[in-house]
This record gives C-alpha cells, structure tokens and sequence, in this order.
C-alpha cells in the first residue's frame, strides 16, 4: 500500500477523535475543513446509532445538517443520540465537536420500508440524469476526480465546466475514515454536500458557501457512485437556494437542497483545474 492508498480517506481515527487528513481540507481556506467530510462524519455516527440499536431494517429517508461553524483541520469528535423510536421510525440528532465547540450538527429520520401504495400519483416528466458513460469512467470500486457535465459534456476537467450551463456531478465517495469502507449512507450524506458545486457553480466559479445540507431519499443508494444533476437555483440579496436531483446507476433516489451565503471575497475559482480534494 502506497502513502497516497494509505491518506485515501477524510479522517483517521486516533485516541482523541479524528483526525483530518489532507483530502480533507476545504477550497474556502487551507485551515478549515470541506463539508463533505463534516458530513460524512454525522452520517457515520447516525449510522452506527440506528446499529446499535437494532435497528438495520430501517432505511434512511431524511438528513439535515447545519454547518454553523467552520470547522478546522483539527481533532475531531462526532456523536449521535436517539431522539425518538416507534415501530415505523426513528429519529436522530447528531453532533460534530472541535475543543469542546459543537461546530455542526445533523437531525436524520430512518423508516420502515412497506409495500408500495397502490394509487396513482403526478411525477415529473421522464428527463431523469444519468451516470456518464461507462467506457469512460473506471472501473466501479476505483475512487477518481469528480466528474462534471454542464454546457460541456461529460469530463473530469474543473476547467472545462466553469460556465453558466446546468451543471451535474458523479462521484465515487471516499471513505470517511481511513480503514473503513465507506456505506451507501454516507457516500450520499458526505456527497450531498456537492450539492452547492452544481448549483453555485457558474461563469465565475463557486460565488455562494453553503451553510447547509438537506437530503430527502426513497431507498438507499445501490452503491458508493453517485450523481447530483441541478434542479433549481434562486438567489436574492446575497442568499442562494439550490436545489439538485440525487441519482445512482439505476435511477433517481430524491433530492438535495443547500442554503447558502454569497462568499465573493473568497470565490473558489476553477477555471484553471484543481485536485480535487471534494466539493468547495
């Protein structure tokens, strides 16, 4: 195993917590952390929680996180507690903390899947995204560059999709801790937050930060690949709400919807590439 095999993670765990590794470090500022690893975290701790008490039969169907506070390249600690259970449901909260400071915290709802209602409902028209073609990504299990389509097609070139075009992503996501391989859960809950890429993301660059995530899901992802397509972006006064279709490879599996602040001061520029270290 070779020391870039060996960093392929966001955290490490350790005595104390987690510690961030370098793929974890946030476009904004070298010192803070991305929301993807922040996410990703909550979600593991979520995950474990439903675990622990007995409850795998559950499927995730709603996350919320609320990225309050930036966190830092620092030890990290993150947990999650049951709020309520019922034979159908169970609610949780979750927490990360950096020196004794809650800097982001996540409320999910796990449900009981049933048989499917028999009556007919309105859904939208069938334009649903798909993953870019096969022959060109590699092979399902290897981790690589995000890819991005928009006025361009379908690449793993930063540079090419700086534009004002409707904007969707695949990825592969990495796990969240170094060791562990990463669960459908939390390759949604941590890719989710690339959810302001394709909706923030324009001619400029990435001009809004995000100050939240929101994810509302039918089934679990059927894998750890997914993609984002942008639904909607409105923005007024500086506040920005986008919204983006969740899909994996065998079809669409709900939606995401991220708030955010206009951040021009530090605007992420991609027009000339980067390494991507996940979204901004």
């Amino acid at each position: 195993m070779n020391e870039n095999t060996f960093q392929f993670s966001w955290f490490q765990q350790s005595d104390a917590g987690f510690e961030p590794l370098p793929l974890a470090q946030s476009l904004w500022r070298s010192d803070q952390m991305h929301g993807v690893a922040v996410s990703g975290l909550l979600a593991r701790a979520i995950e474990r929680a439903v675990r622990d008490a007995g409850r795998d039969e559950l499927v995730p169907a709603r996350y919320h996180v609320d990225l309050f506070r930036p966190a830092m390249m620092t030890t990290t600690t993150a947990s999650a507690r049951i709020v309520r259970e019922g034979p159908r449901l169970v609610l949780l909260d979750a927490v990360v903390e950096q020196d004794g400071e809650i800097v982001a915290r996540a409320g999910a709802t796990f449900l009981a899947p049933s048989a499917p209602a028999s009556g007919e409902v309105w859904a939208a028209p069938d334009d649903r995204p798909t993953p870019p073609p096969a022959d060109r990504l590699p092979t399902p299990g290897e981790h690589h560059v995000p890819w991005f389509a928009s006025e361009q097609p379908w690449s793993d070139s930063f540079g090419d999709h700086q534009n004002a075009g409707r904007h969707q992503t695949w990825q592969t996501a990495v796990p969240i801790v170094l060791g562990e391989e990463c669960t459908p859960f939390q390759a949604v809950a941590s890719i989710a937050d690339a959810t302001s890429m394709v909706t923030n993301w324009g001619s400029a660059g990435v001009e809004h930060i995000n100050t939240d995530i929101d994810l509302a899901l039918c089934r679990t992802p059927d894998s750890a690949r997914l993609g984002l397509r942008a639904l909607d972006h409105v923005a007024s006064d500086g506040i920005a709400v986008g919204t983006a279709e969740v899909f994996d490879s065998t079809g669409p599996i709900g939606t995401a919807t991220v708030t955010a602040l206009a951040n021009t001061r530090r605007t992420v520029d991609l027009s000339g590439g980067v390494e991507a270290r996940g979204s901004a």
